[in-house]
């Protein structure tokens, strides 16, 4: 069996890339992110079990990763079906769900939601960050990774027929372990052999996309077909972001709606607003890197889902979308940056 070359892959079967549409590059549907969870300050613990209250909703919004029942996404199915019914009729037409195993990808879901909706959904391969590698996962050689990566997108995954049409995220921490260091080597051999997407979780560190872009060039990955997220927490600096740019991967600001006082994961950090993300966008068009520009809000929590009061899965399309606008951000950019660049870098090779 072989890739769908000329096709993207959704949770549905192969499509042609000029059915996506507006499309979300780094969403989650369904997701149990545990590993991440954050202890509230000591004598304060019994704020890990607050009920989503409108009292409590501020502390939870800002202390996403102190909350127990907020990791929990994949409890939410009904109220993300209709979010995602929203979102199609905003303009959306197809999302990534970036959810790998260690973080409870189900790829059933996946295709209930895909066929409840409408919106195509391209489920993503491989594992997430070492802390949730399985023994068995850190016991694997490069090529018995490759082999799992393959099988997911050649087959199904989870033992099912549902095939993933995407590689990632492919979670990686800072310092990076030898165990994400073997998986980004099968990523680039999988991408290799069966010129599949790509799209890379970097740690919390300026220099992780770089080491990240190293390996796998090494491991010779096609760059041109490899999205490197979170830039917006990663590369603050100008001078980095532009240089890091000139590597030709796709430069994806994918937290629009995220805005903290405190980013939990790494303090150092002033996380931007989404104004401040649209200037980094900005910028990146005014220099030339239009083509490699993707954006997306990576819901991942429940307090984002507008049942609890968050922004939900329109919130580029309804509130993002017109401010580029009023700072300048062409139509025939947004075209390419929700539309164009998204159906380049999904298409297989």
């Amino acid at each position: 069996m072989s890739a769908p070359s000329g096709k993207v892959q959704t949770v549905s079967g192969p499509v042609e890339p000029s059915q996506l549409g507006r499309t979300l590059t780094h969403e989650h549907l369904t997701m149990t992110f545990d590993c991440s969870y954050q202890p509230p300050p000591a004598g304060r613990e019994a704020l890990a079990v607050l009920p989503f209250e409108m009292r409590n909703l501020f502390w939870i919004q800002k202390n996403p990763y102190s909350h127990k029942e907020n990791l929990q996404l994949h409890q939410e199915a009904d109220a993300i079906r209709e979010e995602l019914l929203y979102y199609k009729a905003m303009g959306g037409g197809a999302l990534v769900e970036n959810t790998t195993a260690g973080i409870g990808r189900d790829v059933k879901r996946l295709k209930w939601f895909a066929e409840e909706t409408g919106v195509h959904i391209i489920s993503g391969a491989g594992f997430y960050v070492d802390a949730t590698h399985s023994p068995e996962t850190r016991a694997m050689s490069v090529e018995q990774l490759t082999g799992v990566l393959a099988e997911e997108i050649l087959h199904g995954a989870d033992g099912t027929d549902i095939k993933c049409g995407v590689v990632g995220e492919i979670g990686c921490s800072w310092p990076l372990s030898e165990s994400e260091n073997r998986v980004l080597q099968a990523a680039a051999h999988a991408q290799s052999q069966l010129g599949c997407p790509v799209i890379i979780h970097p740690g919390r560190d300026q220099r992780a996309p770089f080491q990240i872009i190293r390996i796998l060039q090494e491991a010779g990955a096609d760059i041109s077909k490899t999205v490197m997220s979170h830039l917006d927490r990663t590369l603050l600096d100008k001078k980095k972001l532009l240089e890091f740019a000139q590597f030709g991967c796709y430069l994806e600001y994918d937290l629009f709606g995220t805005e903290l006082l405190h980013y939990q994961f790494n303090p150092a950090v002033d996380m931007p607003d989404d104004n401040k993300r649209i200037r980094r966008v900005r910028l990146l068009v005014d220099e030339g890197y239009e083509d490699q520009i993707l954006i997306a809000q990576d819901i991942h929590t429940k307090h984002r889902l507008m049942k609890y009061g968050g922004h939900g899965y329109s919130h580029i399309l309804a509130n993002v979308v017109p401010k580029m606008r009023i700072r300048g951000v062409t139509e025939n950019t947004l075209e390419k940056i929700l539309v164009e660049n998204p159906k380049r870098w999904l298409t297989f090779k």
